[in-house]
């Protein structure tokens, strides 16, 4: 109640008041050019210059620049809205399709060649391009689920200003994987999965996979998977030499409360913002202790992005830690 409250009072007209002032903003396309094809993204620039801007990394799966993956079942428009909630607080933003996703798909080879670290390669490639155009005055990674991890290997490779990870782990992907796993799998698969998973994490691909479990570990994707589990997400953030953020929903089903506390132990300067309620895509729930409640932001692109996860990107942008 005190939320709708608060939300229905910042949304009321105080006669007499001055308005504030609405930021013009303009999308664009913007390319990256790459030795496999071009990355394709949208830029969304404002009227002010320089300006700062926020590069949106995206998480997990077949996920396109605006934060969905139709395929999956997931229609948010989580970094859409977040673009836009940026512009009107003057701060510029970039986000794209991954390679081998929608405008990007040339780009993408087959699945069996992909690596984190083409990832890593395409998000450091684009900082670079960021920071020699002269219509920008300040670079901000804002990396969302395994986009965070991705961002911030990617600061350490291209220059950065402050780097802001969004519901990121704080364990390998091994581990999260493994506890997201246990629950929802019987026993004896559980024991195929958790073998599977050993033997990735050793390098070494595993040619007979169980049909239940053949969309996680299929043949092809496994080259991947070894690749990705070798990072530690705290290990890399403890690399850092920009300012932090770490930003963590309370009704994250996928991502956990654990791992924000692991991001911060590993960097305690950083800061973290904890926001009450707010689901994995950056969402409210009304109701955490139901499941669909807090599923439901993930099939609707009509709910917005939760106003501390866009206060908390701005004053990243801003070099404010407030």
């Amino acid at each position: 109640m005190k939320r709708a409250a608060f939300l229905g009072a910042a949304g009321c007209a105080v006669a007499g008041a001055t308005m504030p002032r609405i930021a013009r903003s303009a999308e664009s396309d913007y390319q990256l050019s790459t030795a496999t094809g071009v990355i394709d993204g949208t830029l969304e620039t404002i009227a002010t210059t320089p300006a700062p801007v926020v590069l949106i990394i995206a998480g997990s799966g077949p996920t396109d620049r605006n934060g969905n993956a139709l395929a999956l079942g997931l229609d948010d428009n989580a970094y859409k809205l977040l673009a836009a909630d940026l512009a009107q607080k003057n701060i510029a933003s970039l986000r794209y399709d991954k390679r081998g996703i929608g405008k990007s798909a040339a780009a993408g080879s087959s699945e069996q060649k992909l690596r984190f670290e083409n990832y890593i390669d395409d998000a450091a490639g684009w900082l670079r391009k960021l920071r020699a155009d002269g219509r920008f005055s300040k670079i901000v990674v804002a990396g969302h689920s395994e986009g965070s991890l991705i961002g911030m290997i990617a600061v350490q490779r291209a220059p950065a200003d402050a780097f802001v990870s969004l519901e990121g782990a704080g364990r390998p992907a091994a581990v999260v994987l493994r506890e997201q796993l246990k629950p929802k799998l019987p026993p004896q698969l559980y024991a195929q999965a958790d073998a599977i998973i050993t033997s990735l994490q050793d390098g070494t691909t595993v040619a007979e996979v169980p049909a239940e479990l053949m969309v996680l570990f299929r043949p092809s994707v496994q080259p991947y998977l070894i690749s990705w589990f070798k990072y530690d997400p705290a290990v890399e953030i403890a690399k850092l030499r920009i300012p932090v953020t770490i930003v963590q929903g309370t009704a994250d089903v996928q991502v956990t409360m654990a791992d924000a506390r692991a991001l911060q132990a590993a960097d305690p300067s950083a800061r973290l913002v904890v926001v009450q309620g707010m689901n994995h895509v950056l969402k409210y729930s009304p109701d955490v202790s139901s499941e669909a409640a807090i599923l439901k932001g993930y099939q609707d692109p009509s709910l917005p992005v939760d106003s501390q996860v866009v206060d908390a990107v701005a004053a990243a942008a801003r070099g404010s830690r407030r």
